[in-house]
């Protein structure tokens, strides 16, 4: 995927965010577009690691900071930090790339729908069990990656472990269902 293909991809994710009523800060952006990598098989090719508050990718906070330095977005102060907000020159830019953002239109809309409406601790919690499920398949069982949520995370208990992992337990069946059908497979 071609740089400002990619950066219209992630203006269209936070017009989808705010569409919601979504403070889009950069942790919503950070999960969200983990979200949409790695359980929607988008091929933003951004490098995620399991950070401090779940998954995060440096090259991500570098693409958006960029992305402020060339005017497609801007961060606005909002109490307590700050939020996303998209430039004439991002609406410029995805309406350049709407074919390619058009592709990904649908996987956009499902996280935006899942992941618009909750809080940065419910993101680490959603975006860490996801991270464990798709990087530790040894490691099998609900139980078995609730425990290595709360091992991982102390604060994190191991009941809000085992409630994040049927939650991303029921967003990769419904977004299975989605890519296939996106890609017209019965």
């Amino acid at each position: 995927m071609k740089p400002l293909e990619r950066e219209a991809i992630l203006i269209r994710l936070i017009k989808a965010l705010v569409e919601r009523g979504s403070w889009c800060g950069e942790t919503l952006v950070q999960k969200s577009a983990y979200f949409l990598q790695e359980l929607l098989q988008v091929p933003t090719g951004f490098n995620f690691i399991l950070y401090k508050h779940g998954p995060f990718a440096f090259d991500l906070r570098d693409e958006l900071a960029a992305m402020v330095t060339d005017g497609f977005i801007s961060f606005k102060p909002r109490y307590p930090g700050h939020e996303l907000a998209i430039n004439d020159s991002g609406e410029r830019l995805l309406k350049k790339f709407a074919g390619a953002v058009g592709s990904f239109d649908s996987q956009i809309t499902f996280v935006a729908d899942e992941l618009g409406c909750k809080g940065v601790v419910e993101l680490e919690k959603l975006g860490t069990a996801l991270y464990i499920s798709n990087n530790n398949p040894s490691i099998k069982g609900d139980d078995a990656r609730a425990g290595e949520i709360a091992g991982l995370k102390p604060h994190i208990s191991l009941e809000e472990a085992r409630i994040a992992v049927a939650v991303v337990d029921e967003l990769q069946r419904n977004a299975k269902d989605l890519v296939y059908a996106d890609a017209g497979v019965n």
